[in-house]
């Protein structure tokens, strides 16, 4: 079955001069709308997406969108009309947002946070009413799973961040080691559920698992650099996440295990390999 607003594999069906249609075992043509369609024989694979035009007809193009139905994204206003305004999405036709689902004016030239989804006639529309789509609780994730976040808004606690675009999470000030944007798209962790359900979020993975990894990092740059790095548990947390990317936390937990192996020893200025 076709998936509206999604990427679709379609085999090449049949070419008719410059027309070329797409189909699946169980789905009905597709015309593929590209101007400059890619070289492909009959039954060859293609990834597409797939859309509705302006004439309700199904349609495919080779051409990937910045976001997918159900997706929430950071998208620019382009233009304003009698219906709506009009977001660039990476396609040559625009993203229509009706002006029913829009919290307040949209400026051209402006990015919003906004969440795709279909209309009774499976339409591809944006809204920016997506505080319906995202919930505040999540108790069926797991501490250390590893997710897709969207940055969104700055708050006095730190980051607010939309969890594979139906949670919100929070990414605290004080553990963020590195900048991040409105509308960045980045993996993260979650780093634990709260007793009301609240997702509390790290771009570090959490556990001894990144513990491991980071004493093989450790001893290689140990030995790249002569047996010395000038950091240790009392340098300052950004100074490690520049040398590792990783947590003030998760490196002395690493540089604790390698001395405990007699592998390291701490200095006032540093760690020196054994």
């Amino acid at each position: 079955m076709i998936q509206i607003g999604k990427i679709n594999t379609l085999n090449v069906a049949s070419r008719i001069g410059s027309e070329i249609y797409l189909a699946s075992p169980t789905s009905a043509k597709v015309l593929l709308v590209d101007k400059k369609p890619p070289l492909c024989q009959v039954d060859e694979a293609l990834d597409v997406f797939v859309y509705v035009d302006t004439e309700g007809h199904l349609a495919a193009t080779t051409t990937i969108p910045k976001a997918l139905v159900d997706d929430i994204a950071w998208l620019k206003v382009v233009s304003v009309n009698r219906v709506g305004v009009f977001l660039d999405w990476g396609l040559p036709k625009d993203l229509l947002v009706p002006f029913g689902e829009q919290h307040h004016e949209l400026e051209v030239g402006k990015s919003y946070l906004l969440k795709l989804f279909l209309d009774a006639q499976n339409r591809l529309l944006a809204t920016t009413k997506i505080e319906k789509f995202i919930a505040e609780e999540g108790f069926y994730f797991k501490a250390g799973q590893k997710v897709s976040l969207l940055i969104a808004d700055k708050t006095d606690l730190g980051i607010k961040a939309i969890i594979n675009n139906t949670h919100w999470g929070m990414l605290y000030e004080n553990e963020l080691f590195q900048p991040v944007q409105k509308g960045q798209k980045l993996d993260g962790f979650i780093r634990q559920i709260r007793a009301d359900g609240k997702i509390d979020l790290t771009l570090h993975q959490p556990g001894y698992g990144k513990v491991d990894e980071l004493t093989d990092k450790i001893i290689t740059k140990l030995k790249d650099n002569q047996g010395f790095l000038p950091l240790s548990d009392k340098s300052p947390p950004e100074a490690i996440y520049n040398a590792f990317g990783v947590s003030k936390k998760v490196f002395k937990q690493a540089i604790g295990a390698l001395y405990k192996q007699k592998l390291v020893v701490i200095e006032k200025d540093g760690i020196r390999l054994v």
